[in-house]
């Protein structure tokens, strides 16, 4: 992949006017583009929290309904949404993009918008719990199959492929055992099948790995975790085609009322002008955690992007600008150990959640991974003793003493 911070070119829109701007570094798009207050003067972008918006006349009304550009209740997407999706798109090197209310409604839309009753997915083994959720629990209902699959593979995906195959759903890295997946190799299937390839970009950021450049179709992020970064938002983004973008936003965003508010889309707006030097210090950070976890004999196995001896490093060099900030790791032990272990922790936060400021840890098997039946758990590459770590911005030397002082103490209960 091209170096993460080079673009060959962007806009910035402003008053509705695209400027190009040749080569310019990711760390000055991110903060300039897509600011639209010229006019009034203002730096930052404005909140604009109307629902209900004036037309001069009806048949300006009525166009407006038909447009999926133009803003005409709140259900459907406003001014500062617009915005937020108008620069989600341009880092993506997408068409256009679409702010929705959570990162489980940008999967959920991303999927519904591709398959309809009596259609196949496809979808990696391991996954996100909220994902497995939504496939067993919902689309089930409404008679959509699916395969849960090893899609490191790719003979092993077109050996899955069925007639109603419509889609590809994969993580890369995966959560929670960050699984790489080849994404062009990937894509080069879908396209040979005349499917759609949906990945979850949550990890990365396009400020690290941008899929649509390597052939995928429908990026989807939990807006929630990098993208905002401070913890103080629950928020999705699509990115895509203008056409599919369009469908998502007249036909099922705006009627499930998944449309995301003003307030929430400004502060990922704010959030996203700190991405580059967020993600730098994660990345950083999560590779002096991975180099402390390797060495240490109460850990069995650590996953990391960032390995230097990774089997796919060729992958990763292609593909991802970065390591990302998320190392997890079996502890040699069982769950217990494994609960002991968060337990003792002082500064590290127990949480459902990553991509914040302070680092997060979380037991997937009971937490967010709990609707996998512990007896499927090893079909998802799952165990009882796997630990995720989201790596914060604090000082690397303190984050690992912490870790320090909690195996210490989980070696005095359970090694005698």
């Amino acid at each position: 992949m091209e170096n993460k911070n080079t673009f060959k070119n962007y806009y910035i829109l402003t008053e509705g006017v695209s400027i190009m701007r040749s080569n310019v570094n990711f760390n000055t798009k991110i903060i300039h583009n897509c600011q639209t207050e010229k006019e009034a003067g203002a730096i930052v972008q404005s909140i604009v929290p109307a629902v209900a918006y004036s037309f001069d006349c009806t048949t300006d009304a009525q166009h407006a309904t038909k447009c999926a550009s133009e803003i005409h209740y709140g259900r459907y997407g406003n001014d500062t949404t617009k915005q937020l999706e108008q620069k989600i798109a341009s880092l993506e090197e997408a068409d256009d993009a679409l702010a929705v209310s959570s990162g489980m409604a940008a999967i959920s839309i991303a999927l519904l918008s591709q398959l309809k009753s009596g259609d196949h997915v496809l979808v990696t083994k391991d996954l996100y719990g909220g994902t497995y959720s939504f496939l067993t629990k919902i689309a089930s209902r409404y008679n959509i199959e699916y395969d849960y699959i090893d899609c490191t593979d790719t003979n092993t995906i077109e050996q899955h492929i069925k007639d109603n195959t419509k889609v590809i759903f994969i993580e890369t890295p995966s959560n929670p055992t960050l699984t790489i997946l080849d994404i062009e190799a990937i894509s080069h299937v879908a396209k040979k099948h005349h499917l759609k390839v949906i990945i979850d970009n949550t990890f990365m950021s396009p400020y690290l790995q941008r899929p649509l450049t390597l052939g995928a179709d429908i990026i989807v992020h939990s807006a929630t975790k990098y993208l905002n970064g401070h913890g103080d938002v629950v928020a999705g983004l699509i990115c895509g085609s203008n056409e599919d973008i369009a469908f998502m936003r007249q036909n099922i965003m705006g009627e499930l009322g998944q449309n995301l508010n003003a307030w929430d889309a400004f502060l990922i707006l704010r959030g996203i002008k700190t991405l580059s030097v967020r993600m730098d210090r994660h990345c950083e950070n999560a590779k002096a955690v991975f180099e402390y976890l390797k060495n240490h004999p109460l850990v069995k196995n650590v996953y990391f992007p960032g390995n230097e001896n990774h089997p796919q490093k060729e992958t990763i060099e292609k593909q991802m600008a970065d390591s990302g900030a998320v190392v997890s790791f079996e502890i040699d032990g069982d769950s217990k150990m494994a609960e002991a272990l968060l337990n003792h922790l002082k500064l590290i936060i127990i949480s459902f959640s990553l991509g914040d400021p302070e680092t997060l840890i979380q037991h997937p098997a009971s937490m967010t991974h709990s609707a996998i039946p512990v007896e499927e758990l090893k079909d998802f590459n799952l165990t009882e003793s796997l630990i995720r770590l989201s790596v914060g911005l604090e000082a690397a030397e303190d984050i690992i003493n912490d870790l320090d002082q909690a195996f210490d103490k989980v070696k005095e209960e359970f090694i005698k």
